[in-house]
């Protein structure tokens, strides 16, 4: 599969990343001389922007004017043979560039167009621009996470993650509606709707309860015991009970408060998540006795899910991370190598594609050879910038 991107950020390149993670050809069109927008967010992984490591292996680069009419026919050429069109271009841009699905099905009926837009492409905030801190704020997220003292952002970027990973299902499911229908349909995400789904749960609940759930840290707003806990060494262990069996051991094996179970102010879930206060005071008195090492061994022991809150120094030498060899080292521009994780998806028979990340435009010349460009041509382009 050929899949061609005007692509930037994170929400397009992460989409059409997993697509070459699985081996599909990506052409990533960026602009001349800067790129991708994504390559100068930062600079801290040897001089390269931490994003566009993360979104762009596997990936080969040409830069393009699509404002010149030349660059415009080189693209055209491009999508005359690709089986994938993806653009997360500002409100508008791709219809003025005549790459709007129903252009593209006019003029090539077997490519399956993806469009990743902010709010949609039709209603009152078509036209909108959006970025993943404004759409999490616009979708409530933000009202939900942080604490008593304030509301926080999430700390990745969850709505561009959830629009880049519809857009990969829906590219999927495209590609094998084409393969078994001969239809090409178009694939439509919005950040806004993307991350609108992930944010049902809590939806229904304000709908049905007539108060949304609360901003409560590390806890579980409908769910308790369910939350982070300090041990004698500092160190926090969060736990989480679902079921009554799991109350039952929790107050015998390690709060060795059998007669909690009895107790009418925890009785149920319900009476639980009422009385939190109470009952998180309980369970702190018995972490203060403890350190995490000891907290962690005695919750596995009762069959109670726990884990240490890591930081991300503490993530990355993760054991199972190392012992199922999940760090690959991944090529970069200027020549140096660094681990990277291997798509989270296997394939059983198959080996995950890495290969490396590309410098602006390193493929340029190659992908318009290609094309039938020649070398005087090519420098020709060059020396009016529309590559």
């Amino acid at each position: 599969m050929t899949v061609v991107s005007v692509e930037q950020a994170v929400a397009a390149p992460f989409a059409t990343r997993q697509l070459a993670d699985l081996g599909a050809r990506i052409i990533k069109v960026e602009r001349p001389g800067e790129g991708d927008f994504a390559r100068r967010y930062d600079t801290t992984v040897d001089g390269e922007s931490s994003y566009f490591v993360w979104l762009n292996r596997s990936k080969e680069s040409l830069t393009l004017d699509l404002k010149s009419a030349q660059g415009r026919e080189i693209l055209e050429q491009l999508l005359g043979g690709a089986d994938v069109f993806v653009q997360n271009l500002a409100p508008g841009a791709a219809a003025r560039l005549g790459l709007s699905a129903t252009d593209l099905a006019a003029r090539h009926p077997s490519l399956i167009p993806c469009s990743i837009s902010g709010y949609g492409s039709s209603g009152p905030w078509a036209n909108r621009k959006a970025y993943d801190l404004l759409v999490q704020c616009q979708t409530g997220l933000v009202s939900l996470t942080g604490n008593e003292h304030g509301a926080a952002r999430a700390g990745v970027s969850v709505a561009d993650i959830a629009a880049g990973m519809y857009a990969y299902s829906g590219i999927l499911t495209a590609l094998y509606t084409r393969a078994t229908t001969g239809v090409a349909r178009a694939v439509e995400v919005s950040l806004f709707e993307a991350l609108a789904e992930w944010m049902s749960q809590p939806a229904y609940y304000t709908r049905h309860s007539g108060t949304q759930p609360p901003r409560i840290g590390t806890q579980h707003a409908t769910i308790a015991p369910y939350g982070a806990f300090t041990a004698t060494d500092g160190k926090d262990v969060l736990f989480s009970i679902q079921n009554e069996r799991e109350w039952v051991a929790l107050c015998e094996r390690f709060l060795e408060r059998p007669e909690l179970i009895e107790d009418p102010r925890f009785a149920t879930g319900s009476d639980r998540v009422a009385h939190r206060d109470e009952l998180n005071a309980i369970v702190a008195e018995r972490f203060s006795r403890s350190g995490s090492r000891e907290v962690e061994k005695l919750l596995d022991e009762a069959g109670i899910a726990n884990a240490g809150v890591n930081d991300v120094e503490e993530f990355l030498a993760h054991p199972v991370l190392s012992a199922r060899e999940r760090w690959q080292d991944v090529r970069l521009p200027g020549g140096g190598a660094v681990p990277a994780l291997l798509p989270p998806v296997d394939l059983a028979g198959t080996t995950a594609r890495m290969d490396p990340v590309p410098a602006v435009g390193e493929h340029t010349e190659g992908i318009l050879a290609e094309l039938g460009h020649s070398a005087e041509a090519i420098d020709g382009l060059r020396a009016a910038k529309v590559v």
